[in-house]
Formats: structure tokens, C-alpha cells, sequence
């Protein structure tokens, strides 16, 4: 039997596999995909998220591709522009997820994990009320994988998370996100080393230029019928970049490259308090709130590497008590980022909450300089 088996390839996923691998546990990751594969994503490594990887030598060959991330540029409404540029030269890096995921899962089958793709996980398999591996569909051999720990790592819709109850999509807020690649876009006389976010009245734009010369650019916004799944992500994210008065110049000969894609209710809440003895859940599957300052990535690494420590516990001393460590870790890890995000969402749904940041950070823009490297988690790089 595995001592571990993780569902889920991406990078809480390949990061959890790699630090069970190198302690000597018997690792397995399953994926419905096959690698490498496209992911709506931002596209940017923050430098937090990289100092980390770093800690944990998943990084070297991160840091020899992809571009140089700065800092960001940061616009409000009635023109506010704010450039902040992260201290001590450190940088983050820009490289598409596709590329990301796959080399951090090479990390993982070095450190010795097996991994099998195309293999869909339909649900848990339950002995004696705990989870004893999962239901699969498209492998070769068997419907079952057992293991003494399965770690969740399937994103934000995960099977076993919203199967076993521990999971669910809240009410508010309801926004989806759409994401496409764009050539062509004007970039004259702008920082090609800067990230960007428009932060608008019920929406922001995401925009970073990525290597090939392609941009990347991702709206996030409530949903409203008609859209999003059920309409032309092109439209309506073309349809933003038209109407917005710093954007719709640069955007005007922009085409696009390669197909749109939409992700959506983006929002996860989980139960602390609601657990099942042989499951932890990692990354997305673990919670998600849209990151629209693009710290996601540092929440799936350092929580999968909680995870990844709580299953050795496990599998060392039985599951005690692990479920309430690992959920205190995660608490003392994120709730300070977790509030710091939640209050900047607040703004984006009130107009008057904008004008006043917009207001504030004309007045005192080093204060937003400072969220800039609040965002990036440069204390961590």
C-alpha cells in the first residue's frame, strides 16, 4: 500500500509530493490531465512564493526562465497610477503556468514520487469511517488506489473536498474570473517589468507580460447572466479592455492568441471543524478567495508543505489531533493575509470605497507602496 497518495498535479500538489518523497514516504500523484497542460492563472510568480521554493530547492529551474517581476503598477479610478518596485532588487518572475506546474512536477518524480495522468478521481474510498484512497476512472488497472494518506490537491472544485461535505461554494461572492493571451498590445514607454492591476468599481484587470511576447490579461468580476460560461469570454473581456479610458489605446491592435478561457464561482469556503481521518486537503481544495494580489501561489506552496508535514505526523503517530495542528499552523500561517485580501475585495464592491482609496493613495502613495510589497510577500523571498 502508498503511504501517500495526492490528487492533483499543480503546484500543491507537486510540492507536497516532493517534501513526503524526500523524507522516504511512498508517494503517488494522480491527475485527470495530461502534463503539460494550460491553467487560467496570472501567470506570476510572487517573490514570496519563489524565496520559498527556494527553502525548499524546488526553484533552480524557475529562476533561470521566464521574466523579471519588479513590482507592480497598481491604477484606481479618475487616473490614479501607482508604480511600487519591491526593496533590495528583488524580483518575482513572470513564466505561463504550464511551465510552472510541469517543472515543479519533475521536482516531485526526482524526489521519487510516481505519478499517473488522465486518471479521474470519482470519489472517496471509506473503510472503517476514515479515507482509505479514492474511486478512479481511466487508469489501465483497478478502480481503487489505497493509501494510509490521500492529500486533496484537485483545486477548487475538488471531488473529495465537496464530496465529503467539507467544502462548499458561499453565497457571496460570486465572481468568475476570464483569462486570455493577447498579442500585439502597446507596451511603449511602460515598465516591461512591472506587473499590473486596474482595480475598477465591481471588477479589476489583471495584466503581465509574459515570455514570447504575449500578455496576459484576466478579468475578474460578478457574474451576470448571459456571460461568463454561457457567453464569449473574448467579448467580454475585450469588451473591458474597450471601455476602460488607461487601457482601451494600449489594447486596440491587441489580438488574441489562443483560445479564452473561464473559471468560475472563483470564491471556496471550507470547515475547519468538518474532517475525515486519512485526508488533508492543499491548496485551492483547501479554500480559495480570489488572490487579486496574486499571493495564491504562496498559499498553495506553504500550505501544501503543512500538509505534507501533518501526513508524516500521521503516518508516524496516527491521526490525533493532527487535523486541529495542521488547522492551527494554517491560521497562524495566512490569517493576516487573509483579512489583508479580504479588505481590498471590500473595495472593489464599493464604488465609494474606491474613490476613497483612490483619494488616499493620491495623498499617501507610499502607503500603497508598502501593500505593493505587503502583496508580494517580499518578506519571504
Amino acid at each position: 500500500m502508498l503511504d501517500v497518495l495526492v490528487v492533483g498535479a499543480g503546484p500543491a500538489g507537486s510540492v507536497a509530493a516532493t517534501v513526503l518523497a524526500r523524507a522516504g514516504a511512498r508517494v503517488r500523484i494522480v491527475d485527470r490531465s495530461m502534463f503539460p497542460r494550460d491553467k487560467l492563472c496570472g501567470d506570476t510568480v510572487n517573490p514570496g512564493t519563489l524565496g520559498l521554493l527556494r527553502r525548499l530547492n524546488m526553484a533552480a529551474a524557475i529562476d533561470g526562465c521566464g521574466l523579471p517581476v519588479a513590482g507592480m503598477r497598481v491604477t484606481g479610478e479618475r487616473g490614479v497610477v501607482i508604480e511600487g518596485r519591491y526593496r533590495d532588487g528583488v524580483t518575482g518572475r513572470s513564466l505561463l503556468r504550464r511551465h510552472l506546474d510541469w517543472m515543479l512536477l519533475q521536482d516531485a518524480l526526482a524526489a521519487g514520487a510516481q505519478f499517473e495522468p488522465a486518471c479521474t478521481v470519482r470519489g472517496a474510498v471509506m473503510d472503517g469511517g476514515r479515507v482509505a484512497g479514492v474511486r478512479v476512472s481511466g487508469r489501465p488497472f483497478g478502480g481503487e488506489v489505497r493509501a494510509r494518506v490521500t492529500i486533496a490537491a484537485d483545486g477548487r472544485r475538488s471531488t473529495l473536498a465537496f464530496g465529503l461535505g467539507m467544502a462548499r461554494h458561499p453565497a457571496r461572492p460570486r465572481r468568475w474570473a476570464m483569462g486570455l493571451y493577447v498579442e500585439n498590445a502597446e507596451v511603449a514607454g511602460l515598465p516591461r517589468d512591472l506587473g499590473e492591476m486596474h482595480v475598477r468599481s465591481g471588477r479589476y484587470i489583471g495584466i503581465a507580460p509574459v515570455p514570447g511576447g504575449l500578455t496576459n490579461v484576466c478579468v475578474v468580476r460578478p457574474w451576470r447572466p448571459g456571460e461568463h460560461a454561457f457567453g464569449d469570454p473574448k467579448t467580454v473581456v475585450f469588451g473591458e479592455l474597450a471601455r476602460d479610458p488607461l487601457l482601451r489605446d494600449r489594447f486596440a491592435g491587441a489580438r488574441l492568441a489562443g483560445a479564452p478561457a473561464v473559471l468560475g464561482p472563483l470564491a471556496v469556503d471550507v470547515n475547519d471543524a468538518v474532517h475525515v481521518n486519512g485526508l488533508l486537503l492543499a491548496g485551492d481544495a483547501a479554500g480559495f478567495i480570489d488572490p487579486m494580489t496574486g499571493d495564491g501561489l504562496r498559499f498553495a506552496v506553504r500550505g501544501a508543505e503543512l500538509a505534507a508535514l501533518a501526513a508524516l505526523d500521521a503516518l508516524e503517530h496516527g491521526w490525533q489531533g493532527v487535523h486541529e495542528r495542521l488547522a492551527t499552523r494554517r491560521r497562524a500561517e495566512f490569517s493576516a493575509k487573509w483579512r489583508f485580501n479580504r479588505l481590498l475585495r471590500s473595495l472593489v464592491t464599493s464604488p465609494a470605497a474606491i474613490g476613497g482609496a483612490s483619494l488616499g493613495a493620491r495623498l499617501a502613495p507610499a502607503g500603497l507602496r508598502a501593500a505593493i510589497e505587503y502583496a508580494g510577500d517580499v518578506g519571504y523571498a
